[in-house]
């Protein structure tokens, strides 16, 4: 039976590139000369780290992580944006999560979702991905369709289509 997974994968280098990107826009702008802001990703945890001195800067800092991305072809949406806190002296940090894999309610809503639709398909939560069945590819493809025209705050990937 014909079948595809929605996913939510964000590319390690592709992230890594618009992070790199965004750091040099930083350095380069006049209004954070002499600047002790920094950006940090790590890519084992998927985690993008500010520290800077104001809120200013801190939001002039996101906005460039988020052009960049953009341009990328990344979706911002992606991002988690944690608490700012306060670190030594008068810097403060932010913590950015990247968000990896369809969480439960995620899941849920896309699920619920494609069954309110209509269509004679089957999904399925797999661990972090839902996975759709069906006896047509032209279902499956309504189902995309569908998918990509809902806001479901995170990005969706259709892979492995299987015939």
């Amino acid at each position: 039976m014909p079948s595809f997974d929605i996913v939510s994968k964000v590319d390690a280098q592709t992230l890594d590139n618009a992070i790199n990107n965004a750091k040099k826009e930083i350095l380069n702008r006049f209004d954070f000369n002499g600047s002790k802001s920094t950006v940090d990703l790590d890519k084992k945890t998927n985690i993008v780290t500010i520290v800077t001195e104001d809120d200013m800067r801190l939001k002039a800092i996101e906005d460039a992580i988020i052009s960049r991305m953009m341009k990328q072809n990344l979706d911002p949406k992606s991002m988690d944006f944690g608490k700012e806190t306060i670190a030594s002296g008068n810097m403060i940090r932010k913590e950015i999560t990247i968000k990896e894999g369809l969480d439960k309610e995620a899941a849920k809503k896309v699920v619920a979702k494609i069954k309110a639709s209509g269509l004679k398909v089957q999904p399925s939560i797999m661990d972090d991905q839902v996975r759709v069945t069906a006896k047509k590819i032209d279902d499956l493809q309504a189902v995309i369709t569908l998918c990509r025209g809902e806001d479901f705050d995170q990005p969706l990937q259709f892979i492995n289509m299987r015939n």
